[in-house]
């Protein structure tokens, strides 16, 4: 289980990995899997608070399914990639929706403070095409998504990343958000679940 001593060496992001969320934006999906990358200073843990900051009016939640390596991954094949796997871990991919369509490239809209609260890791390696990820926020069920669906799948996505940049211990892999993208106001909880597997739960606060 991530402690506070827990910090990814790299965050590694997937956008527009679910059809339906590049549609629900307005994008195209892409032909090659679309990297950026979140600080690892964004990262906080079950129960910390998701800060909103002053900077953004339109900060949003993407729950995401989060890979874990645990074996240093260059030039890999997928099969090796699933094998450098550590772990699943419940992922907030936290974004100032306005800041990301005002600046054109992506790093101040996912990388404030906060913006990648990480749940527990899973105890083993579950079916890598058979997870699903679910977002609620005050209870309410905002998104659902299937590993399944994805464009690219995790495998692949590894695979390629390793391609472009060394995958080492304890980097994370956040793999895409499903459709239903919406909006955080101070005083909500919002939860990221793969259920069965591993689960994040924060509430929102303004920034002080």
């Amino acid at each position: 289980m991530p402690s506070e001593k827990y910090r990814p060496g790299k965050i590694v992001c997937v956008g527009r990995n679910y059809r339906e969320h590049a549609r629900e934006l307005g994008n195209e999906v892409p032909k090659e899997p679309l990297l950026f990358l979140k600080p690892p200073s964004s990262v906080v843990f079950d129960g910390d608070a998701i800060s909103l900051p002053a900077l953004s009016t339109k900060v949003e939640h993407e729950g995401e399914i989060g890979v874990v390596i645990g074996e240093t991954l260059r030039r890999a094949s997928e099969k090796d990639a699933v094998n450098g796997i550590r772990s699943i871990v419940a992922v907030n991919d936290v974004t100032a929706r306005d800041l990301q369509k005002t600046d054109g490239q992506w790093t101040r809209a996912k990388g404030f403070d906060t913006f990648c609260p990480l749940g527990e890791e899973s105890s083993e390696l579950p079916d890598l095409e058979s997870l699903s990820v679910v977002t609620r926020v005050n209870g309410v069920e905002r998104q659902r998504g299937k590993s399944s669906e994805m464009v690219f799948s995790i495998p692949s996505l590894l695979a390629y990343i390793s391609r472009i940049m060394t995958l080492e211990p304890g980097d994370l892999v956040a793999t895409g958000t499903p459709s239903g993208v919406g909006p955080l106001t101070a005083g909500d909880v919002v939860e990221i679940e793969i259920p069965g597997v591993s689960r994040v739960s924060n509430p929102v606060q303004e920034s002080r």
